[in-house]
Formats: structure tokens, sequence, C-alpha cells
């Protein structure tokens, strides 16, 4: 491409030409004009077709406002996803890790994670030069306008957040910004308790970076509500944008940093922000729990629960929402357990009685058991389980009742296969990697690529995921075969086979 006779090669021309091939793909206003020009496309080195197609699949309009540069820490499910998604926005992203296989996936534009229309999004990211990722912290932080906390916050020994991880990167970002002359927001996205942005991070935040909160450095907690399996989705189509900002600088450059996001957008204080997401996710568990339960009382007494539950949730007015009110499988995950312990050891703490939410914890326990012994009023025979991770359309296998339930199989003297086109032994890192390790050590052993032939080989089909796999396929091979549906799938129960449900 040529501009008054000379050649455009300078990063800048190339990220404009990027920026306009970016537009041109993802404005329907612009569809008439065809194909971006190849020779466009040649310069920033990105596919237009394949960009085209992602950004029709997930059409957001870009910032109208000034594009920021954002530092993501930590390029976990939340960072990976946010870091792509940002980028579709038109910022410019650099992801930050410790992991250097997480980095050089990115920098290659390819997610760290399993994620539906992540894959896509990571590549078209990277190809128009809006993400990239390091290992140098100091030098993201150095660079950018924001820095968007989002690592772990694991379950300590007593059922405290650990906030060792969060921590260590505001006090790395800190120490990055000693000595700044530019204004700069520090956005903590990983969920901590209430209180904890204000009394545990500032201090280690100003101490670090000495610098008065405030003034030319500002703080603020910006929860996600990010299902894994449906957050692109979610991320561009939240319920609200929480923004818990005690200065007004924070809260505009948190607020520019989702211009284009069609949502509410609420500011608060740190604490009530921090709130919102443990209450959220503690209320979805009590949910999970609630109907599960619902489901075993009522199938005791011989009432369809299915029925019951789906016209009490019609009530939008009292009952409030159908969503996680129908009898399932327990609950897993790396939020919602883990948030409802916070909940739980935050009121022992404090010597506040919440013997509900405890109970809810003991409830979704109860459930897991009930599924193990529909397995075993079965026999010991030999058995297939769709589905490992947390829930159907990711990889995340931390705390997940499909491995309980397959660890107390193995455990009982089950022969098992698994089955789960979402998880790949060779993909799986970090503290997932670690997990299923300590839990199930030689699970790769049992995970089965050919679902038929898994299924020709057992006596017992267990659905755990019943929405990522091809049920007519498997149903056909199953004659004679008895299935235990974790999932309450209509056409499961309808299949003419030994069919047996959880609760319902």
């Amino acid at each position: 491409m040529r501009h008054g006779g000379a050649p455009l090669t300078s990063r800048r021309c190339c990220r404009a030409v990027n920026a306009l091939a970016t537009i041109f793909a993802a404005r329907p206003s612009f569809s008439s004009v065809g194909r971006i020009p190849a020779h466009c496309a040649q310069l920033g080195g990105a596919r237009p077709q394949r960009l085209k197609t992602c950004l029709r699949k997930h059409p957001r309009p870009l910032v109208r406002e000034r594009a920021m540069k954002v530092a993501i820490f930590g390029l976990g499910y939340v960072g990976a996803v946010s870091g792509a998604c940002f980028a579709e926005l038109g910022h410019e992203v650099v992801g930050v890790d410790v992991s250097r296989a997480k980095v050089d996936m990115i920098n290659r534009g390819e997610s760290p994670i399993v994620e539906e229309a992540i894959a896509d999004l990571t590549v078209a990211a990277v190809k128009t030069g809006l993400f990239r990722a390091t290992l140098d912290a100091a030098a993201a932080v150095k660079a950018s306008d924001v820095s968007l906390v989002s690592v772990g916050t694991p379950t300590a020994a007593d059922g405290t957040p650990d906030l060792a991880y969060v921590e260590a990167v505001v006090r790395e970002i800190g120490e990055a910004l000693a000595g700044m002359v530019h204004p700069h927001t520090v956005i903590i996205r990983s969920t901590v308790p209430p209180g904890a942005t204000l009394e545990r991070l500032a201090p280690i935040l100003e101490k670090a970076s000495g610098e008065t909160l405030g003034e030319r450095l500002h703080l603020v907690f910006n929860p996600e509500f990010l299902r894994e399996g449906k957050s692109v989705k979610d991320f561009h189509r939240p319920p609200f944008t929480i923004i818990g900002a005690m200065s007004d600088r924070g809260y505009d450059d948190a607020r520019r940093l989702y211009a284009g996001v069609e949502c509410e957008i609420i500011r608060t204080d740190p604490g009530v922000a921090e709130s919102i997401k443990l209450l959220s996710n503690a209320w979805h568990g009590l949910k999970v729990a609630f109907a599960n339960e619902a489901a075993r009382i009522l199938v005791a007494r011989g009432i369809e629960p299915r029925a019951a539950l789906e016209i009490f949730t019609r009530d939008t007015v009292l009952n409030i929402s159908p969503a996680y009110l129908t009898p399932g499988f327990a609950f897993g995950g790396s939020c919602l357990p883990k948030d409802l312990r916070a909940m739980v050891s935050i009121a022992e703490a404090r010597q506040v009685a919440a013997p509900i939410m405890k109970a809810a914890l003991a409830s979704n326990e109860a459930h897991l058991a009930t599924a193990i012994s529909a397995v075993r009023a079965c026999g010991r025979r030999p058995a297939v389980l769709f589905g490992l991770a947390f829930k159907p359309g990711t990889d995340d296998l931390r705390e997940s009742p499909f491995v309980a339930l397959a660890e107390r199989l193995i455990g009982k003297g089950y022969p098992l296969r698994i089955v789960d086109p979402f998880v790949d032994a060779s993909r799986l890192m970090g503290k997932n990697k670690a997990y299923i390790e300590g839990e199930i050590p030689h699970f790769v052993e049992l995970m089965a690529t050919d679902a038929e032939q898994a299924v020709d080989e057992a006596e017992i089909i267990i659905f755990g995921h019943a929405t990522s796999i091809d049920k007519g396929a498997i149903l056909e091979r199953g004659p004679g075969k008895i299935i235990i549906d974790l999932t309450g799938d209509e056409d499961l129960a309808a299949c003419g086979a030994d069919y047996r449900g959880v609760a319902w």
C-alpha cells in the first residue's frame, strides 16, 4: 500500500490499516463493499475473510471513545476471554502471565483455554496487533493506561479465599509504577471478600508505588459475571457492569473499557461491588441445591419434579427466574463452591449464623451421593461417563462434580471410561492440570476418544453432559444397556431403554 508514492511500512500505519479492516469486517453498514482489499491485509498480516467471519458471528460496535492500552494479569478463563474481547472492542491489550506456555500460545494466536468462540476471537485479535502476551510485567504496566488483575483466588484450608496471588500481582504493579508520570488505574477483576480491595490491596499498592490513591493512581473493583462455556457471550451481554470506584478518574477509565458493551453500568463503592459477585454465586449455588433437593422430595412422594419446577419458574414476579431452577446434577466448578464457602467462612469469622448457605453445600454433597447410589444400584458393571468438566463447553475440571463422581466410582471398583470432547489432557495446564492429577492421577488412561467403542464396551451409560455429544448415535448402540441420566434430558427419558434419573 502506498501513500503519496511512498510505501507505508511503519507500525502505526499497519495498525491504522488493520483498524480499518476491522471496521469493514465488523460494521454491517460496510458489508456492501465485499472483501477487504488484499493489500490492506498483507500490510498488517491479517486474513480479512477469517476476521470478517469471526466478527460477523459476534458483531460488536467498536469503542467510540479513545481506545485504551490494557495490561491483563492472569491468562486463565477470565483473563484470556477478557483480553480477546477487549481487543475485539478496539483496545490494545497485553496479557501477562508467569506461564511461558500460555504467553507463547497467545502470541501464536492460540487460546490457552477451551471456550466457545474464543479460538477465532483470539487469532483475529492477535492478527490485528491488538492482543499479545508477555512475561515482563513491569514493561506491560508501564506501557498501559490500565492494569486489570484476573488471577485466581483459590480456597484456603479454612474455607477463606486465598488472596496471595492477587496481593503479589498488585505489589508487582505498584513496583512498576514507582516514579510514575502518567495516571494509571488498577482494576481488580478477581473475586475477593467484601472489604479486601480497600483494606488489603490498597495499602499494598500505595506502599509499592509510593503514590497516594486518588491522585495519579486509582484502584477499582470490577466483578466479572462470565459463565464458562458462554463467557464470550456473557462478556458482551452481561446483566450489568459493576464499577466499584472511589475516584472519578478510576471510574471513567473502567467505564471507557466497556464502551460498546450493551448493558447498564452501575457505579458503587468497592465493598458493594465485591459483595455483588459473592452474593450472585452464593445465590446460584443455593438455587441449584434447592432445585435438586426439591426434586428428591417430590420424587419420594411420586410427583414429577420437572413439571412442578417448570410451572414454579413461570412466576417471574415472585419466584424471579428459571435460571438454575431445573433439577440436574450437583453444582461445581471454580466459582460456586468456592464463593459459597467464602460466604460461610466470613459468617463464621464474624460469628454470624449462616445455616442456609451451609446447608446448600451439604445438600449439594447429598445430591452427588444420590447419583453414586443410582449407579451402585445397577451392580458393579463396566460404565462409561459422558462429561468430566464441571459443565459442557469447557475443559475446566476444578471441583467438577463429575470428577468427584468418577473418583468415587473408581474407588468402588467400577471399570470406567470417560468421554469429554472438550477435555484434551495435552492442553491442560496450571491449577486445572494439578487438580485432576491430584484427584484421579491416571485419568488420561480413562479418557476415551472413540465414544461409540466406549459405549459398546460398557453396560452402564452415565450421561453427565448431554449437549456436546450425538445422543442419537449413542442411544442406537445402547439397547439392553442401563441409562443413568444426570441432566434431566427429556430425549434420554424417552429413549425406551432402561432409563434411570437421579431425582426424576
